[in-house]
């Protein structure tokens, strides 16, 4: 069977669910049969939801099969078989998650205006129905005392949000709820990567204060891991850099700090730049901080973060406005 009859066979599978759904409301039927009617509703539908899958139709059949399933969830729902429902809405959610109102219009790599338009539209309608039918599974799951589960498709939703929505605060809202119940779950080293990405956000968006807590909290936990402890330098280099940017005294304190609980630190590469980046700031010379940047950066590459942050830092030495704004 080629994608067109996968579809049509797909089409017709949800028309006789919702023919059978309609019969389980009529008093007789519902008296004798009504939920066989709805059981059989309900795997129609999810057999729908598959060949809307198998026919790979991006631009048509993810979105038809997200509602499929989300059908199937809601049916599962009224059977009072949650696992079912909950696992249905997860499948609804992805299949959104997959669909793409471009995919068919290949002939134009350059899409007019209006086409642009149109696909973000839709775009972030189907992000957003992702994003719904995650959240119904996720309280589905909280309900049942599944923890582990809700925490990771709180982290699908946060990862929706940053790159479809780009809704930055709602993503740290997700990542936050993830970590909440990762810590309940004792799954410490999960509940840590949520809450790094909380940090990261936080200061990006230049709540320094919320960033420090998180990378001290993190660092105080890995530094006297075995395997973890390498990581600690980083995320008090991190905490050591907001303090910087918020003020030189409370980094030259938050440095002596970092120096003292982990001794291991104070050898390290970050820690070192660190001294020196102080240093020149207190003289105002914009010069040695550059340099210093650019020997670390030269043996250890700066990310997007580090460099924002670090431009961020420099900009208090160059004055408002002033400078090329670089760290070359």
């Amino acid at each position: 069977m080629d994608n067109a009859g996968k579809e049509r066979e797909a089409v017709q599978l949800m028309a006789e669910a919702e023919k059978r759904v309609k019969a389980s409301h009529s008093f007789l039927r519902g008296l004798f049969g009504g939920n066989t009617r709805i059981e059989e509703a309900c795997e129609m539908y999810t057999r729908a939801a598959n060949m809307f899958k198998m026919a790979k139709n991006w631009s048509v059949s993810s979105s038809a099969a997200g509602n499929a399933f989300c059908q199937a969830a809601k049916l599962h729902m009224q059977l009072q078989s949650k696992h079912d429902s909950a696992t249905s809405f997860v499948d609804a959610g992805n299949a959104y998650k997959k669909a793409d109102p471009q995919a068919k219009k290949t002939a134009s790599p350059e899409p007019s205006l209006t086409e642009w338009i149109f696909s973000l539209f839709f775009l972030n309608a189907y992000a957003s129905e992702a994003i719904n039918c995650l959240n119904a599974a996720i309280d589905i799951y909280t309900d049942m005392g599944r923890f582990t589960i809700a925490a990771k498709h709180h982290i699908t939703i946060a990862e929706i949000y940053e790159t479809e929505l780009v809704d930055i605060e709602k993503a740290i809202a997700h990542y936050e709820q993830s970590a909440d119940y990762y810590k309940g779950e004792e799954s410490n080293s999960s509940a840590n990567k949520c809450l790094l990405k909380v940090a990261a956000y936080a200061a990006q968006l230049e709540q320094y204060q919320k960033a420090i807590e998180i990378y001290e909290q993190v660092g105080a936990n890995t530094m006297d891991n075995p395997l973890l402890k390498y990581s600690a330098k980083d995320y008090f280099f991190k905490a050591a850099l907001c303090h910087f940017i918020v003020d030189e005294l409370n980094a030259k304190l938050a440095l002596e700090k970092y120096e003292e609980m982990f001794p291991a630190f104070t050898d390290s590469r970050e820690c070192k730049l660190l001294k020196k980046l102080l240093e020149a700031h207190e003289e105002q010379n914009s010069e040695a901080y550059t340099e210093a940047v650019k020997e670390f950066d030269s043996i250890s590459r700066l990310d997007q973060w580090l460099t924002t942050m670090l431009l961020r830092i420099k900009k208090s030495i160059q004055g408002d406005g002033e400078g090329d704004g670089d760290l070359k």
